[in-house]
């Protein structure tokens, strides 16, 4: 893809089966379109599995349910998730998810993997 002035100038086109995918603080993640893409927001495809609790202090993520069912902890609060639910977290809000869930996580502006910070558990 070429990109001109942080910008991308042609379509781009990604398939997951082509993105291996990697271990995050949420899951496994396939990060299908990010930053460095010269893109406004980042896409990634989330299965979630064993997540840890987190936070991003830049970064807007909205999650999409695309399959599964399970719970989201935002600060004190607990949401239920199924398909087709969204979830806006705002930076700052700490949050984990647990079930088996498949999401769409786009953020913005572009999640950097140096905006993640882990919350660590309280006894």
């Amino acid at each position: 893809m070429k990109q001109m002035s942080g910008r991308f100038d042609n379509p781009l086109i990604v398939h997951r089966d082509d993105i291996k995918p990697e271990r995050s603080l949420c899951g496994y993640r396939q990060r299908m379109v990010k930053g460095e893409d010269g893109v406004p927001a980042s896409l990634t495809y989330l299965s979630v599995s064993e997540a840890e609790c987190h936070y991003h202090k830049q970064t807007t993520e909205y999650y999409y349910v695309l399959e599964g069912e399970g719970m989201i902890k935002l600060d004190d609060r607990v949401v239920e998730l199924r398909p087709h639910t969204l979830v806006c977290i705002p930076p700052g809000v700490k949050h984990v998810a647990a079930g088996d869930l498949k999401v769409l996580v786009i953020g913005i502006p572009p999640f950097n993997p140096d905006d993640q910070f882990k919350v660590e558990q309280q006894t």
